[in-house]
């Protein structure tokens, strides 16, 4: 048995198996909504058959393997925002975790998604955190519309996961900033919030030994070299006071459950005349999976650790006698490092071309064109780049058509798209499985966030040149970032698998009917899925 890192609040009680019965005629008391950063649907379906806690309990709901986050930009930010609003990265105005505000007052022009640039003396790194960049209102701020007795939580491991699913009108938001959970600026101090935080730092003041690798792990624990380091047979063991361990570890991920599950119990969700709303961002997969990489004995470990703990948790919610509605999902998924993939049948996987990158290309073409200074702005190889405004329209466009054309030819690169492709191209419809590369792109593109233009690298090209605190990572339009499991479970539900495509952006419309929220379906993009697996419908 390999070693339990739950926090005492987390082992109040067992989970409990439910007997079959007709589903509950009322709306649920409590909706605990459940993102777990970087679960592809690939690791879900490998994982699946060993889960036998928190996860299994959710497998054995109703099954969506196939949902999508249909957009190309498939970052945290983008994919938090389309969970419980309904709506695409197009409508929620959430491009990328960073896109380039050339207009910015300050002088740091790189603009993060959950931040507001106005705050004097910030920058991209140095922000207070916001949920002004989010245009539309989030299943909270709906609930809360309609019914002002309704409490709304979001405790999350970072803080663009809290923020893109809790919106504007929560009454207890926290994250991970670093050392301790924090909370909005001007936000008072909690002091369940305080007790939480106090338990933690004890625990990160501890040195913790190596986990025992469970029998489902061993396979996947060899070492395995990126640049210089060696990744594939971490078993997390920390130093004390080492928070950036903590923070890639199983550990985040119990805190942050510890902090929903004593915020619920002190703020009573789930126990009154209304129907409340609980919001998880576990974190930990994906910091896991950029440190390590997702196909080794570090990523089994994590996911063994959250099944144990979800399991945990809800074991609290069945001792409260609550009657309460689940859904888990991911805001994206993942691709494992290329020097992994290359040793298990898939060559062909490679790490990005370092010239590939904006200031190189944009040096090249200013010398081709007899332009001086920096032309072009981009924050990845892969996504949106932008032409400096610092020019006269004509030079602008010359620009972004020299670019184009530099960029179309490098053997990395499989589309790029300008702003006047994106105008002609309409917002996708139909299964997010069939969109062309076009839509993909669409999904995430804003007239007023979005580059010049959208670079899209080929399948299996990780955009980290060279390894160093990070060996793999995801925002690709391909699949493996784009599917993403949605798992729905309430007591005495009847289990069903849907193995067809779906959306994240279903799942707001889908809980907005199991709780009597009326949305109308012009303000989103989503749509209801039936969770009756009879002749009834749940939409109607």
């Amino acid at each position: 048995m390999f070693r339990k890192l739950s926090l005492s609040c987390l082992l109040a009680a067992a989970s409990t198996a439910a007997a079959a019965a007709p589903p509950p005629p009322n709306p649920p008391k409590l909706v605990v909504v459940i993102s777990v950063d970087q679960f592809s649907a690939d690791l879900f379906a490998q994982y699946r058959p060993h889960f036998r806690g928190g996860l299994k309990r959710l497998s054995e709901g109703a099954v969506f393997p196939a949902g999508y986050q249909g957009h190309a930009a498939t970052e945290t930010c983008p994919g938090h925002s389309t969970i419980l609003t309904g709506s695409r990265p197009a409508r929620t105005g959430i491009i990328a975790n960073n896109w380039y505000d050339l207009s910015a007052k300050r002088s740091d022009k790189l603009i993060y998604c959950a931040e507001d640039e106005n705050e004097q003396g910030t920058d991209s790194e140095h922000y207070v955190a916001s949920f002004t960049h989010l245009k539309v209102p989030t299943l909270g701020d709906r609930m809360k519309a309609a019914n002002r007795a309704a409490k709304v939580v979001s405790v999350a491991g970072k803080d663009r996961a809290a923020l893109m699913m809790g919106g504007r009108d929560t009454d207890q938001i926290w994250w991970w900033g670093g050392s301790s959970f924090v909370t909005l600026k001007g936000r008072p101090s909690d002091p369940v919030a305080g007790q939480v935080n106090a338990a933690v730092a004890k625990r990160i003041a501890t040195p913790q030994p190596a986990m025992e690798l469970p029998g489902e792990c061993k396979a996947r624990n060899y070492p395995v070299q990126a640049g210089n380091m060696t990744v594939g047979t971490g078993h997390f063991e920390r130093a004390a006071g080492d928070t950036k361990a903590f923070r890639a570890s199983p550990e985040l991920d119990a805190s942050t459950l510890a902090l929903a599950a004593a915020l619920r119990q002190d703020m009573k969700l789930g126990q009154g005349p209304q129907t409340d709303l609980l919001i998880i961002g576990a974190s930990a997969t994906d910091y896991v999976g950029h440190s390590y990489g997702t196909e080794g004995a570090e990523t089994c470990l994590q996911l063994m650790s959250l099944d144990r703990d979800l399991g945990d948790f809800f074991g609290t919610l069945d001792a409260a006698g609550i009657d309460y509605l689940v859904v888990l999902t991911a805001d994206h998924g993942g691709h494992d490092l290329p020097e992994r993939t290359k040793l298990n049948a898939a060559p062909m996987a490679a790490r990005v071309d370092p010239r590939l990158n904006a200031q190189g290309i944009g040096a090249a073409v200013g010398t081709k064109l007899g332009l001086q200074g920096r032309l072009l702005y981009a924050d990845s190889a892969n996504g949106d780049y932008y032409v400096s405004r610092d020019l006269p329209a004509a030079q602008r466009a010359a620009v972004a058509r020299e670019a184009m054309a530099q960029i179309r030819v490098h053997p990395q690169v499989a589309a790029i798209f300008s702003r006047k492709e994106f105008a002609a191209t309409p917002m996708p419809k139909g299964p997010p499985d069939s969109w062309s590369l076009a839509e993909r792109a669409r999904a995430s593109f804003t007239e007023d966030r979005s580059g010049d233009f959208v670079v899209l690298l080929k399948p299996r090209i990780t955009p980290i040149a060279e390894p160093k605190n990070y060996v793999a990572t995801h925002g690709s339009p391909w699949d493996y970032d784009r599917r993403v499991p949605i798992l729905f479970w309430r007591k005495s539900m009847q289990g069903f698998e849907q193995p067809l495509a779906v959306e994240t952006a279903d799942i707001l419309p889908t809980l907005a009917a199991q709780i009597g929220l009326t949305v109308p379906s012009g303000e989103i993009d989503g749509r209801c899925l039936d969770l009756d697996q009879g002749t009834e419908d749940s939409c109607r």
